[in-house]
């Protein structure tokens, strides 16, 4: 399993509109062949700061889904709200207690 963590920031006025497109694209995102996962977390303190954490089969799965139209969409209507540059992490996951 492959995991993605994506740090975003906005500018405060955008945050509502950045909710809204997530609203209407998560379940494609979730849908896409390979997502097994996603979740969007607020930062408590610094709260125009968002997370995605998904999910992957594998790393093709997900360089599949950055190269596909549903990706650049979602990716152009977000980006433009950004009020940081975005961070990205690829990781395994070693350990998960439920």
């Amino acid at each position: 399993m492959f995991v993605k963590i994506v740090k975003m920031s906005f500018q405060p006025e955008n945050i509502e509109t950045f909710l809204a497109n997530f609203e209407d694209q998560k379940e494609k995102i979730r849908g896409f062949e390979g997502c097994e996962f996603l979740e969007l977390y607020r930062d408590k303190n610094n709260t125009n700061r968002f997370f995605t954490y998904s999910y992957w089969k594998d790393e093709e799965s997900l360089e599949n889904y950055r190269h596909s139209e549903l990706f650049k969409k979602v990716w152009a209507e977000t980006k433009i709200y950004f009020n940081e540059k975005p961070e990205a992490w690829s990781v395994d996951k070693i350990v998960s207690l439920e």
